[in-house]
């Protein structure tokens, strides 16, 4: 029971830091059919970002100020280079993004270096917020999961009951409609894709002393986003973070859970002598790619994800 509890609270925390940063990648890919290769770039660049202010003025203000810079970032690259692109092509975005990626690594490694920053917990969230049995759950995780939580009922919101929610939401399905009603399409484009920039770096700001910053970030949990988001549905913020909950719940049982199919054959009465190499492999083992397993199932038995209205 402890293990079932505890690893489900880990698995929702990490579940919700996935839906930061998929959102972002949502909401680009929904109003500008751009699947975004750097947009884990920018998560990695808002815990950089945090770190460098943090030192200076406070974790606080590194909280606010990071996501600002990098959706700024955004918005200028989408306005100086994306959009150029886009006169050639979605393989020219593709590749420009792509690009951007790798540009972002080596940049960060000249400032930074290729070595992990020393970017802390703040003192005020250290500690243990309650414990469960013999184990303790961080008052961190919790304040992470407050701002997961506060980001996706302000992003609903925002959505759903302001004039310029409604113009986005019309933007994604019907652009040459809200052309024809007078809003400047190409600056929601600019605004979209600055503010998907701004999530992925709160998820940064937030995710980087939680688990470390350093240049490889953006590529260990980039691929995991793009999964969440096949997953989901491209598209669709619902389907993002049922996937996002989905995999962070699994992984994390799973990465808890040194069990194979042999031996759960075993506890059922079952022996086999003869069984391949994969049966022979623990849970705790498959973790790693049980996002790719799952991504693979969903394109074969639903192509359009979980609640994706396009096939993938």
């Amino acid at each position: 029971m402890e293990f079932a509890l505890i690893s489900l609270l880990n698995g929702v925390t990490y579940g919700l830091l996935l839906f930061m940063l998929s959102s972002g990648l949502t909401l680009i890919f929904s109003m500008m059919g751009i699947l975004n290769f750097a947009h884990a770039s920018f998560y990695m660049l808002g815990a950089y970002f945090a770190y460098q202010i943090s030192a200076k003025i406070g974790f606080w203000p590194a909280l606010l100020i990071s996501p600002v810079l990098v959706g700024i970032l955004g918005a200028v690259i989408e306005r100086y280079g994306i959009r150029k692109a886009h006169r050639y092509g979605h393989v020219a975005e593709l590749l420009f993004t792509f690009g951007l990626a790798f540009l972002a690594i080596e940049v960060v490694q000249l400032v930074w270096g290729k070595a992990a920053v020393d970017y802390r917990i703040p003192a005020s969230l250290s500690g243990t917020w309650f414990t469960l049995f013999s184990s303790s759950f961080p008052v961190y995780k919790g304040f992470m999961m407050a701002v997961s939580v506060g980001m996706l009922v302000g992003l609903y919101a925002l959505l759903t009951f302001t004039r310029i929610g409604l113009i986005v939401q019309a933007a994604l399905s019907r652009p040459d409609m809200v052309q024809a009603l007078g809003h400047d399409v190409p600056r929601i484009f600019t605004l979209v894709f600055g503010g998907g920039s701004a999530l992925a770096a709160i998820a940064g700001v937030i995710g980087g002393n939680a688990f470390v910053t350093e240049p490889a970030m953006a590529d260990a949990l980039g691929p995991i986003v793009f999964v969440v988001v096949v997953v989901g549905g491209l598209g669709s913020l619902a389907g993002a973070f049922i996937a996002s909950l989905l995999i962070g719940i699994l992984q994390t049982f799973m990465v808890g859970t040194n069990y194979s199919l042999i031996d759960f054959a075993r506890s059922v009465g079952i022996q086999l002598h003869s069984a391949p190499a994969l049966a022979r492999l623990s849970l705790t083992q498959l973790a790693a790619i049980m996002p790719y397993m799952l991504m693979v199932a969903i394109l074969i038995f639903r192509p359009r994800g979980i609640m994706g209205a396009r096939e993938t």
